[in-house]
């Protein structure tokens, strides 16, 4: 079974994240479209081996689960984006990823189907950092734990979130 994640990672924006080497601090807002657009390039291929359904650990998502999940969090991000683009300080519903993958059932979609929607979502989402003028970038949004987001940083989170999870796959 998969225990859930309960960590805040918020601190990814400002910090070198030990476990995959990203460093928010080094990052730019303004080149996380390209980032992700580069990232979603890489999942058809993680999404095409013959063992993309098996699990390297009990407690481990296999390469389909990951991909699942990081279309999940471009369709989220982009929700969210938007909502800090057109409301002044919005509240983001609660988003259970672990809840999300039992009731989606992760495990058993189509990888060729997840390939193509991660990619489809992908360059959604970086189409709409793309379309964030100079003066929207800080934006306030909030999480529903209360965590306080700009749309600048929340970029940057986004961004490790898929970094992330590529490393968990590539490097097992």
């Amino acid at each position: 079974m998969i225990e859930p994640d309960t960590k805040d990672w918020t601190w990814v924006i400002t910090r070198r994240c030990p476990e995959c080497g990203f460093d928010g601090s080094t990052m730019s807002h303004t080149a996380v479209a390209d980032a992700i657009r580069a990232d979603a390039e890489d999942w058809p291929r993680r999404l095409s081996g013959a063992d993309v359904t098996v699990r390297p650990r009990p407690t481990v998502w296999s390469a389909l689960e990951y991909g699942c999940h990081v279309r999940d969090v471009h369709r989220i991000f982009n929700e969210r984006v938007s909502l800090m683009l057109t409301e002044d300080g919005p509240h983001f519903p609660n988003w259970d990823q672990d809840a999300t993958a039992i009731d989606d059932d992760y495990g058993s979609q189509d990888p060729a189907v997840v390939s193509s929607e991660l990619v489809d979502a992908a360059r959604t989402v970086a189409d709409t950092y793309d379309r964030v003028t100079r003066d929207a970038w800080g934006r306030r949004g909030f999480r529903s734990n209360g965590s306080e987001f700009t749309i600048e940083s929340i970029a940057v989170y986004h961004l490790h979130d898929i970094v992330h999870h590529a490393h968990d796959v590539d490097h097992g």
